[in-house]
């Protein structure tokens, strides 16, 4: 794998050693701290232009535009809340998607695939084992935001997401959250009602540089990419691994974000 990511600077091959115990112990204290930890230029820079161009066509006449309106829990009501209420407004997220089928086989899968990475990323959020998805589009999915596309505001259904940016955008595309505004005892509904309408202070802001990888808390934490401007587009990987093995999307989930389901 050297030839993919730096191992010298993360040494994800050797976490029994003292530099890969001391990287696993940063970044549990930054996930921690922050809720999030980065790897700034784990993707060699070589290697992530490489995978731009075998990316570009695919993108450009493969890809699926996903376009919906939702709310920010992605569901269609939310008990004890009337269809009006302020924490139910209807946001719009637009993206391009390429699913792991579409580029079977290239450094992306090769990385997905390794199994150092997945017991990094396991040692680093404190759980026994995670195991890649079986779904084989959902596993791992290329999306690109284009001018004027944004992923609105939402909650995350997972524990955490491990994204890669391979391409940052000329203007905005920026992620945005916002912490403490629910926990697992207290929905704050009202709180939420507040932010959407406008309320939006105390927002951090997380401008990535690409190779970077990116590891995120988001199930109690409002989150966004903010509208893209400008015609570079973003392009970023959505790596998934569960505490739990052979996780598949349902034929509705999979036909909803990627136009197909694999029968």
């Amino acid at each position: 794998m050297h030839h993919l990511i730096d191992l010298e600077r993360y040494p994800l091959d050797r976490l029994d050693s003292a530099a890969g115990i001391a990287l696993v112990n940063r970044c549990r204290d930054e996930l921690e701290r922050d809720g999030l930890f980065n790897l700034q230029g784990l993707l060699r820079a070589d290697v992530v232009a490489t995978l731009l161009r075998e990316l570009a066509p695919l993108m450009a006449s493969e890809s699926f535009t996903h376009r919906r309106r939702h709310n920010i829990y992605f569901l269609p009501e939310v008990d004890g809340l009337p269809d009006e209420h302020p924490a139910l407004r209807q946001l719009e997220t637009t993206n391009h998607t390429l699913c792991a089928d579409q580029f079977a086989g290239n450094a992306l899968m090769q990385l997905y695939q390794w199994p150092a990475f997945a017991e990094f990323l396991a040692a680093v959020m404190e759980v026994p084992r995670l195991y890649p998805m079986a779904d084989p589009l959902a596993c791992l999915n290329v999306m690109a935001y284009r001018n004027g596309e944004a992923l609105n505001w939402h909650f995350d259904r997972s524990e955490f997401t491990t994204t890669l940016l391979l391409q940052a955008a000329e203007q905005g595309g920026e992620f945005e959250y916002r912490t403490g505004l629910r926990d697992d005892q207290d929905p704050n509904y009202a709180g939420i009602g507040e932010f959407l309408g406008g309320d939006q202070g105390d927002v951090n802001r997380l401008q990535l540089s690409a190779g970077t990888l990116n590891v995120f808390r988001g199930k109690n934490t409002l989150h966004r990419v903010s509208p893209v401007r400008g015609e570079g587009e973003r392009i970023i990987a959505v790596f998934s691994y569960y505490e739990r093995a052979n996780v598949r999307f349902s034929r509705e989930e999979s036909i909803g974000f990627f136009g197909r389901a694999n029968d």
